[in-house]
């Protein structure tokens, strides 16, 4: 289809130089002095996107959809951060590691808490207890950062491999393994082991890192005597407590990266709430089969971690 157009002929000539008429142009006859009557036929070309503007769309939903699976297994026995933080790496190669670390963060602390409150309107929550595993995890977080500055952790990674091993071997063997609450301290001790596995994996956690909120299920379960329903609902609040502090350093430092934390929160929080109501609903045997193919991925993690220290 063509479209008739009177226009003037000097403005015929700066248009046609500076290329904004489109092609073709046919001029069909003068109808006055200075005019042509000019028939445009436009011309319609496809355009292909830029891939570098996809790209980073692309980046963000992969994230997005690792955020989504790192909320749900971390919400059920802990180590999301075994996917999320891998594939962050991964994916946006150019960023700092405190900038990674960080956003992850907010995102994944978002999530747990999301998870906690799911376990917190279904299990009955031991308060007392969790409080003083929170608030000890947080004291020796912040120590096993500190020497870990002054330390490599590389050290300690082959006898860490060796006890994540015994862990997974001993869970896979013991079929009756946190199936049911089978206490082994009185009500009174509670309070101080919960205190004791706290400082344990807080500074395991600023130490390391890897696992930490597996390694605190397996503990209320192997140590105190929990059920892994009830060591899982622990854990996802402990875990809130410990990160609350490195959370508020991040955030006063303006490390996180907010147009990816935001979108990353959302994926994790669907993942955690999904997670956390799995667990509840399909219980103990649903959450150790989790756990096990959790400990197995951290043994895979530590064993290339070792192998490629040397």
């Amino acid at each position: 289809m063509v479209y008739p157009c009177r226009i003037k002929a000097g403005l015929k000539n700066q248009l046609e130089q500076n290329n904004i008429l489109p092609s073709p142009l046919i001029q069909a006859a003068k109808v006055s002095p200075g005019e042509s009557l000019l028939y445009i036929a436009p011309k319609f070309t496809a355009v292909s996107p830029d891939i570098s503007e996809v790209a980073p769309f692309m980046e963000l939903y992969l994230l997005c959809f690792f955020a989504f699976l790192a909320g749900f297994i971390d919400s059920i026995v802990g180590g999301g951060g075994l996917v999320q933080i891998p594939a962050f790496f991964v994916l946006y190669p150019t960023l700092s590691v405190p900038a990674i670390i960080s956003t992850n963060r907010l995102a994944s602390a978002v999530g747990t808490s999301v998870a906690a409150w799911n376990y917190a309107r279904s299990v009955q929550m031991p308060w007392r207890t969790i409080l003083y595993a929170g608030l000890s995890a947080s004291v020796f977080s912040y120590l096993g950062a500190t020497v870990q500055s002054l330390l490599p952790s590389a050290v300690l990674k082959p006898v860490i491999l060796v006890l994540i091993i015994a862990i997974a071997f001993y869970t896979y063997k013991k079929k009756d393994f946190g199936q049911t609450d089978r206490f082994r301290v009185t009500p009174g001790q509670l309070p101080r082991w919960a205190a004791g596995i706290g400082a344990v994996l807080g500074f395991y956690n600023g130490f390391i890192g890897p696992g930490t909120g597996s390694l605190l299920v397996f503990g209320f379960v192997s140590v105190i005597g929990y059920s892994f329903l009830h060591a899982s609902a622990i854990s996802k609040v402990v875990n809130v407590i410990a990160d609350v502090s490195s959370l508020v350093f991040f955030l006063l430092h303006k490390q996180v990266i907010f147009h990816l934390a935001f979108p990353m929160m959302a994926c994790n929080v669907a993942g955690s709430w999904l997670g956390s109501r799995m667990a509840v609903l399909r219980g103990n045997g649903f959450i150790r089969k989790v756990f096990l193919v959790v400990v197995v991925g951290i043994v895979l993690r530590f064993a290339w971690d070792v192998v490629f220290s040397f």
